[in-house]
């Protein structure tokens, strides 16, 4: 079984003038299903474009559609699964903010994270089986890492899901949940050329929307929450 999974982020890595940074991402345990997905919400992209007589290529970002736009995208994504992380800027210690490379460093640590834990929640509860997974494919949006994060962020991966990590401060190793797995691959996309990454924009930003408007969070429509620090 290979896995596909694409995300894209909402809101600015910056506690002083942004309380949460948000990841949304959708992911797929099925290649045929991938593809039905992507003909549907290109589909729902062009209804949307016809009645604002918009032109057929311009693309439809999150930011600038309004609520109504984007809860109609978002629905039509509600039999897929989706996974968000919510990063609490004002838990987060000041050091990290201070240099670019520490700020990338602890993005990739939460993304990391909000794959992984989505991942064992499915195993716990049999959605997926651990030694069925082949290959794992990750379609990022470009412009969320800095230019050598590809390959910082493929390692990252590849380490947590098919060799294991060990924490030197814990002393403590935390095993790998797909040893049997074969590959992992980052791939850096251009939102306007993929797209699943618009859809995973329409996730996060729905996602950011909520949290900075205090607002519920429903996970009823197939959609895993991981909350950090």
């Amino acid at each position: 079984m290979d896995v596909y999974g694409y995300s894209d982020e909402s809101g600015v890595f910056d506690s002083v003038h942004n309380d949460y940074f948000v990841f949304g991402g959708i992911i797929f345990f099925d290649k045929k299903n991938k593809d039905i997905m992507e003909r549907k919400f290109i589909h729902a992209e062009n209804c949307i474009r016809s009645s604002l007589n918009l032109e057929k290529n311009e693309e439809l970002k999150a930011c600038k559609l309004s609520n109504k736009i984007k809860g109609k995208l978002y629905r039509s994504l509600n039999k897929c699964l989706k996974f968000c992380v919510i990063i609490d800027q004002k838990k987060i210690l000041d050091s990290i903010f201070k240099q670019k490379k520490s700020k990338q460093r602890y993005l990739d640590y939460a993304y990391k994270i909000g794959l992984k834990r989505c991942f064992e929640y499915l195993i716990t509860s049999n959605n997926i089986s651990a030694s069925n997974i082949n290959n794992i494919n990750v379609y990022v949006d470009e412009h969320t890492t800095a230019t050598n994060g590809c390959y910082e962020l493929q390692e990252g991966l590849l380490n947590e899901f098919k060799y294991g990590t060990y924490n030197l401060e814990w002393s403590k190793f935390f095993p790998p949940i797909f040893p049997k797995m074969n590959n992992l691959n980052v791939t850096f996309c251009d939102s306007k050329s993929k797209t699943l990454i618009r859809a995973a924009d329409i996730i996060a930003n729905k996602i950011y929307f909520l949290k900075t408007h205090n607002m519920q969070i429903n996970t009823k429509g197939n959609l895993i929450i991981t909350q950090l620090p």
